[in-house]
């Protein structure tokens, strides 16, 4: 995890070393609030570094590590409130926000920080691939809140897709990666494993990125992480018309709950996915409470 140790100053460098030691696999996010306890979020617990209260020029550092010194490499990001390093991993800023016309210029002051631990689980979806494939593949829709591994599972799904399993040929994938987490792309070039037929639309926002994904790459399975509002359901609607399968995921519990969103409840009384695969918060990640078939069936 060099590529994240190396953001901090050193002293909070020996206090993570210490403290985490050899549980980096368990870590899901490092938070630093400034003037405040640095905070370690395991799967199942989280833990205070109360020697390490990052002060502004820790602050200072940090900032200048991800920007590389130059602010302007971020404008970009500073807009966006988010963005990927080396190794996949995702940090998110907060702090005072700037507006023009309404809308946000930048965060001019960063005073809080997340780091969440990229988790590449390669196989993880190999259990759940004949769910998803008969006499082709279908439509899914993935459910789970914050946390549960939709985006480890639907990564790892389009690297099945796109390299082949049993007897089952290799699909072209285009991937809408709108927020740089399926494939925590670095200037265009994917961080994790994605297969051997999969192409990536990088920071793309969902609806735009799907349509002009169809036109440039002709994908035959697209893969959308967290689909919501209007414009990506009428988005994903075009995509199905014009013959392509889709996988994606929602945040939720359950298909009751869902049912009460009209966006989504639209999707599930016209049977468009036939498959949904209902994640639990409450085993470890990557666990499922169901799967289900498209009349809301449980199959497992």
């Amino acid at each position: 995890m060099e590529e994240i140790i190396r953001l901090f100053p050193e002293g909070i460098q020996h206090e993570l070393n210490s403290r985490i030691g050899n549980r980096w696999d368990q870590l899901q996010e490092i938070r630093l609030r400034l003037n405040r306890p640095l905070e370690l979020i395991f799967h199942t617990k989280q833990e205070w570094l109360n020697q390490a209260l990052p002060n502004k020029l820790d602050f200072v550092h940090i900032i200048n590590q991800l920007s590389e010194y130059s602010l302007y490499r971020m404008e970009e990001e500073l807009r966006e409130g988010y963005m990927t390093i080396e190794g996949g991993h995702r940090v998110g800023l907060a702090g005072k926000v700037n507006t023009l016309n309404g809308a946000v210029k930048a965060i001019q002051f960063i005073t809080f920080l997340n780091i969440r631990i990229a988790k590449e689980k390669i196989g993880v979806a190999t259990k759940i691939m004949p769910y998803l494939y008969h006499q082709g593949y279908l439509n899914t829709l993935i459910v789970g809140a914050p946390q549960t591994g939709k985006t480890t599972l639907i990564r790892d799904i389009a690297r099945i897709i796109s390299t082949g399993w049993k007897n089952v040929p290799a699909k072209k994938v285009g991937v809408i990666d709108e927020r740089s987490e399926i494939a925590a792309s670095i200037k265009g070039v994917p961080q994790h494993d994605l297969g051997l037929r999969t192409d990536v639309m990088d920071a793309c926002p969902k609806a735009e990125g799907m349509m002009m994904m169809i036109r440039s790459m002709s994908p035959e399975i697209l893969i959308v992480d967290e689909i919501g509002g209007k414009k990506d359901v009428d988005a994903l609607l075009e995509a199905l018309n014009a013959g392509v399968v889709v996988v994606c995921s929602v945040h939720g519990q359950t298909l009751e709950e869902l049912k009460k969103r009209p966006t989504i409840q639209a999707l599930i009384n016209q049977r468009i996915f036939h498959r949904y695969l209902i994640l639990d918060s409450t085993l470890s990640m990557g666990r499922f409470r169901g799967i289900h078939d498209a009349e809301g069936k449980r199959m497992s």
